[in-house]
């Protein structure tokens, strides 16, 4: 974007999860050294939490926005997130979104950007920017594969998805595909979110690991998808949590490659016999290993109750169990690390990828068993296969996994497949980043 050019304001509306947060906020800063100015609207409880991950260079390019939601008896401030939220509160927490639209309504005519850009469970609030005369253009947090998948579905029932080799595994479809209503509620939402775009929709993926996936979504919607790239999120120097420095001691008395990172998110919450599997998986594979173990906010018990008996004993110096917090990204790009033991939200894939480690997919929910076979078809990892007639995660095998992905030929082969698209991604520097601005700022210009 020409520096000369006044500067573009463009309002950022998440929805309420880490997962999306983050890579909007990515996308503002990047946007920001292209001479845009950022509105960042979200919950007060949000913010607080993005604040310290803005550095003094960005105080006057993005300005963050309070959207206080509806007071709800079943949902305190502190749950105007989906951090620690517990599991039954997720229809809730959507609702009072819902029932913010006209305070977000007021946000635009008091703000009136000259672009919004929006998620994927808000329909809503393109048609309040339409109403304004304001353009309104979608950013999909996750793959194009995925996405993809689901509107080929609901566009052409019973017409085969082209590309064979992203399928669910039976196991999954009750969880995918014959989840309750507001899962279905969710993918009508997209559909709409992504209709209302106007004219193109960004995406956080890229060319060498979907470039097919993001021609057929194209050809599906009618509309153009423009990658944004991956969006790594790296640390701010000065932040610093408890426990940080003696992970990274830790991992640096490790050999090269041979620990696995363990992480399933911050909103999926394992349950007791999900743990145990993996717990007996991680001893059986022999690899040492950092495990971040985390529990709805309000339900903590005590790490050695949820743990089988006598497992942190075992393991010793050969594992770590972290509880709630680690951070991830110092982690996956430590040269000790050999394998992410990962549910597959995609920002975790897109991390994996950028610091070349092997995927070892356990997914749990929503996008994750798509991104999981999109990492297996990809060569980047592998999944762990379940019980054929429960789904059910099996110890032996979830050891067997780990050491292909550690000490195995999968694992060698995944890194050098990542390295092959990290390199390319590098090569291309900042080219997406400007093509992503230059989008928007046409946009604008015709609207």
């Amino acid at each position: 974007m020409d520096s000369t050019q006044s500067r573009l304001r463009v309002l950022m509306l998440p929805w309420l999860a880490h997962g999306h947060i983050s890579p909007f906020l990515e996308l503002s800063k990047r946007l920001t050294e292209r001479n845009f100015h950022i509105y960042f609207c979200s919950t007060p409880v949000n913010l607080s939490s993005i604040e310290p991950k803005l550095s003094d260079k960005y105080s006057l390019s993005i300005h963050l926005v309070e959207l206080p939601l509806p007071s709800l008896p079943e949902l305190p401030p502190h749950y105007h997130t989906t951090k620690g939220l517990p599991p039954h509160l997720n229809t809730t927490l959507k609702r009072a979104f819902d029932m913010a639209s006209s305070t977000f309504s007021s946000i635009l005519k008091t703000l009136d950007p000259d672009l919004l850009i929006y998620d994927f469970l808000q329909p809503w609030a393109p048609e309040i920017a339409s109403s304004l005369n304001i353009p309104a253009v979608n950013f999909f947090c996750s793959g194009a594969a995925t996405i993809s998948f689901v509107f080929n579905a609901m566009k052409n029932p019973g017409v085969e998805f082209p590309f064979p080799e992203i399928q669910l595994h039976d196991y999954m479809k009750a969880r995918f595909v014959d989840s309750p209503n507001e899962d279905h509620s969710n993918s009508n939402r997209a559909l709409k979110t992504f209709e209302r775009s106007s004219r193109i929709v960004l995406m956080k993926t890229f060319e060498e690991l979907e470039g097919k996936y993001m021609d057929f979504l194209s050809r599906l919607i009618e509309k153009k998808i423009v990658p944004v790239g991956p969006l790594i999120q790296l640390p701010v120097p000065a932040d610093d949590h408890d426990g940080k420095s003696k992970i990274i001691e830790w991992l640096d008395e490790r050999e090269l490659c041979s620990t696995v990172f363990v992480s399933f998110g911050s909103e999926y919450f394992l349950s007791k016999e999900e743990m145990e599997e993996i717990a007996y998986g991680l001893e059986l594979s022999k690899a040492n290993f950092i495990w971040v173990v985390r529990f709805p906010e309000g339900d903590k018990i005590k790490l050695e109750e949820a743990l089988p008996e006598g497992f942190l004993g075992r393991v010793g110096e050969k594992g770590m169990v972290v509880e709630d917090w680690a951070p991830q990204v110092q982690i996956l790009r430590h040269s000790s690390i050999g394998g992410f033991v990962s549910h597959c939200g995609w920002s975790s894939v897109m991390e994996s990828i950028d610091f070349g480690v092997p995927i070892v997919a356990i997914p749990m929910q929503l996008d994750q068993p798509l991104n999981a076979r999109v990492v297996e078809a990809a060569g980047v990892g592998v999944e762990v296969k379940r019980d054929r007639d429960h789904g059910k995660l099996e110890r032996e095998e979830v050891a067997r996994v780990i050491k292909e992905a550690v000490m195995g030929k999968i694992g060698e082969n995944a890194r050098k497949k990542e390295r092959d698209m990290r390199d390319n991604l590098r090569r291309k520097g900042e080219e997406e980043m400007d093509r992503v601005a230059d989008q928007l700022v046409h946009l604008f210009g015709t609207n």
